[in-house]
């Protein structure tokens, strides 16, 4: 007989704690199937019948109760050492795959998505192209449409609209600023080029600067409505841009959202999105972002 691995045990502590495998499983962040394996494996080692296996769950058989007997105070032991160790543990890394405007939003309120005290280190990875998760480069991401990978899962948040924004009591006629073509990677930015080529009176690299231009007073910009409504030193220059509209989308890998750190953020990020979801659609519905 094979000696099982201190894992096999710790596992099946879990199953024993949850009487089954999901809870088990949302505890150690691995699949039901990898923990059902795990329990089986153990078993074979052992040479012994752990579980009755019902549709109900999971209930020792009377070697499962000796085992289980046997591993309580290692499990107490165990949990000592871990939050020892925990006192000094680093923190958790979430990698955030988020847009240019949403990582602006965010950041201004970031005690909503990161509270003082959190065992969690953000790292916030800005940009205009599609956050990619399918191989966890993020552990997070924010999407204009449903992910389409199946090892993702994602959560329909709210629409965001677009409109053109100028300085208020700013006079710049028909003058517009756009991202250079080459930055243009998203419709809304593509948007300028493709209706007001010849009125482009500035370009920038990145979409970021067209904020501090139109501020400026320097012309106009498409920007997010959550951007531009909640801005006081701003004002339309038109309405809301409705082929641009688009809805945003939450995603995380399968796997990652099953990490409680992760969840949490992710958590936190959907509902501080959805409490601002009239901003974000452009009704104007409080400008206090």
């Amino acid at each position: 007989m094979k000696n099982a691995p201190w894992s096999h045990y710790q596992m099946f502590l879990l199953v024993v704690r949850h009487g089954g495998l999901t809870g088990a499983s949302e505890e150690s962040a691995l699949s039901p199937a990898t923990v059902g394996r795990h329990m089986l494996d153990l078993e074979q080692r052992l040479g012994r019948t752990l579980f009755a296996r019902s549709p109900r769950g999971y209930s020792l058989t009377p070697d499962g109760e000796t085992l289980h007997a046997m591993l309580k105070d290692a499990e107490g032991r165990l949990r000592r050492v871990e939050d020892w160790g925990g006192e000094t543990a680093a923190p958790t890394l979430v990698r955030l795959g988020i847009g240019t405007w949403n990582a602006f939003l965010v950041s201004q309120h970031i005690n909503e998505i990161r509270a003082p005290g959190d065992p969690v280190r953000l790292e916030f990875l800005v940009g205009e192209q599609r956050a990619s998760l399918a191989h966890r480069e993020n552990h997070i991401g924010i999407r204009a449409f449903r992910p389409e990978e199946i090892n993702l899962a994602a959560r329909r948040v709210c629409p965001a609209a677009y409109a053109p924004f100028r300085a208020r009591n700013a006079t710049v006629a028909e003058q517009w600023i756009a991202v250079t073509r080459e930055a243009a990677i998203s419709r809304y930015l593509t948007w300028p080029h493709t209706h007001n080529a010849n009125a482009i009176i500035m370009t920038a690299s990145r979409p970021r600067s067209m904020l501090d231009l139109v501020e400026a007073g320097a012309g106009i910009a498409v920007l997010p409505c959550f951007i531009g409504d909640a801005n006081q030193r701003l004002t339309r220059a038109g309405p809301v841009i409705d082929e641009l509209t688009h809805d945003q989308w939450l995603v995380l890998h399968d796997d990652d959202r099953r990490q409680r750190d992760i969840r949490q953020v992710a958590d936190r990020l959907f509902r501080f999105m959805k409490a601002r979801a009239e901003l974000y659609a452009g009704r104007r519905a409080g400008t206090d972002a």
